[in-house]
């Protein structure tokens, strides 16, 4: 493409292992021309719904803290927004090297202060800027030093964002997606899926948090959505590290697969062995 990607589409302030920011030019094309209604099932992010042209953006995911972020910063001002977070990187004197703050904000956050700022404020400082809970549901991860902070780049990422989700009409949803009632939706509904990857290993599916059994219920769900009208992509990973997915290579001989070129650098995820083969797939059924 002509115009560069950081000019062309919007960042999520929130590092997601295998967000889609990178895959846009390859995966936007494939999307219907006209979204009347865009269902992002598992936004994380957002990197996808801030991009889509769509009349309505539902953003839905289980993963409350995430959602009640976009919805924090859907509904404030940019202004109220930057004093807030601003405030309290001041008030624990946040920084690249400041340790012994981190710790403490994430302290106060897991033993009870759990706004939507204060759980940016961490994320900007932790490890690579990514979103870990613990099953206590404690936030943990590690501190990001001489790494991590709300710099000048984050910023304007952030404002960004911001002004993005401005333009959009938004409705937002914490749920799992067998919930999702796709009937109370308008016309020319277009679902989203990128779930966790059940080949690889990455925050987001630790100790069991994506299992085989999830995965059979997504493809039934969304065959589902096939057989009333309803057009879907799917993102995921049909090989990874040797190993296959099997449940999606079976069931996705009945739709439209796209091979994508694909580059995680900062992949918790990614292979060591650069001659190993990840095989990352959007699946339609149009």
């Amino acid at each position: 493409m002509s115009v560069q990607l950081k000019e062309k589409y919007v960042k999520s302030p929130l590092n997601y292992v295998g967000g889609k920011h990178k895959l846009l030019p390859q995966i936007l094309p494939l999307f219907p021309e006209k979204i009347g209604t865009f269902i992002d099932v598992f936004a994380g992010g957002c990197n996808v719904a801030a991009n889509v042209d769509a009349e309505v953006t539902i953003i839905n995911d289980k993963q409350a803290q995430v959602v009640d972020l976009i919805e924090y910063i859907y509904s404030r001002s940019i202004d109220e927004l930057l004093r807030e977070l601003d405030a309290i990187i001041e008030s624990y004197q946040l920084s690249k090297t400041n340790k012994e703050g981190y710790l403490k904000l994430r302290a106060d956050y897991n033993t009870g202060n759990v706004s939507p700022q204060m759980f940016y404020a961490l994320v900007t400082h932790s490890f690579n800027n990514q979103i870990r809970f613990n099953q206590s549901g404690g936030f943990n991860m590690p501190f990001g030093k001489d790494r991590s902070s709300f710099n000048p780049m984050l910023r304007e990422r952030f404002i960004r964002f911001k002004e993005t989700l401005d333009e959009k009409s938004l409705s937002l949803r914490i749920g799992d997606f067998r919930d999702l009632e796709l009937d109370s939706y308008g016309n020319d509904r277009f679902v989203y899926c990128d779930p966790p990857y059940l080949i690889t290993t990455a925050a987001y599916n630790e100790s069991g948090g994506w299992s085989e059994q999830d995965e059979r219920d997504l493809y039934e769900w969304l065959d589902s959505i096939n057989e009333s009208g309803i057009k879907f992509a799917l993102s995921n990973v049909i090989e990874h590290k040797g190993r296959t997915n099997d449940i999606l290579t079976e069931w996705s001989r009945k739709y439209s697969t796209h091979n994508l070129s694909i580059s995680y650098a900062n992949s918790n995820y990614r292979s060591s062995n650069r001659d190993s083969v990840t095989r990352e797939v959007l699946i339609t059924n149009y």
